[in-house]
């Protein structure tokens, strides 16, 4: 792990309203260069998006911080990603709880995001090959659920997948794309509008 530059990259998240100590904590133990090419290793540390292949991207730190900061993550919580790709942020999301559930539509994203779980000693992960519209319902309900990419609406699988009290974390729209907090309260849902983002779409079925 490039240690300076990750140090750089944690005073740089800090700067942006990152302050979740234990969020903070497992970043640091994520080495962000395992999840891109080799080619692009040397811009691991920068807080950018970068592709990963198959028109998906690896989200930008930042996001990935502020995204989880959102779910507000317990050890004992058990949560579903919607959109493995790289698998970096399931990693984080695995040093942070119980265990995460996570579901990717293009297989060999989903396989090569296992081999880095499994060097990387990480066992506190399920993956599937599956479309990301449909949830996991077998493994439900979730304590906390995050998308990432972006659907043009909220998918009403995801939402009934939730528990009670639990949070649902997703950019949505088209063109124009805001990040979503949304909060089960028994039957009502709280939603709250974080801030103006830019994902790629999450795909219905079509799964590769």
């Amino acid at each position: 792990m490039k240690i300076g530059l990750m140090k750089e990259l944690l005073v740089q998240l800090r700067q942006q309203g990152i302050h979740d100590e234990r969020l903070l904590d497992a970043l640091a133990l994520v080495p962000r260069e395992r999840f891109v090419d080799e080619a692009l290793s040397h811009k691991a540390y920068d807080n950018i998006p970068l592709p990963i292949g198959h028109g998906q991207t690896i989200s930008q730190p930042y996001i990935v911080a502020k995204m989880t900061a959102l779910l507000s993550v317990k050890p004992t919580d058990h949560i579903l990603e919607i959109g493995t790709g790289s698998g970096y942020q399931t990693a984080v999301l695995a040093h942070l709880a119980e265990h995460v559930y996570s579901v990717e539509r293009v297989k060999s994203l989903q396989w090569t995001a296992k081999r880095r779980f499994k060097l990387l000693d990480l066992h506190n992960i399920s993956t599937r090959h599956g479309d990301g519209w449909e949830g996991w319902l077998s493994k439900g309900p979730f304590d906390g659920i995050i998308v990432t990419a972006a659907p043009s609406e909220i998918p009403s699988l995801l939402l009934s997948q939730l528990k009670d009290g639990g949070r649902l974390v997703l950019p949505v729209g088209d063109k124009d794309q805001a990040l979503k907090l949304i909060t089960r309260r028994g039957n009502d849902y709280h939603t709250n509008v974080i801030e103006k983002v830019r994902f790629v779409p999450l795909i219905a079925g079509d799964l590769s």
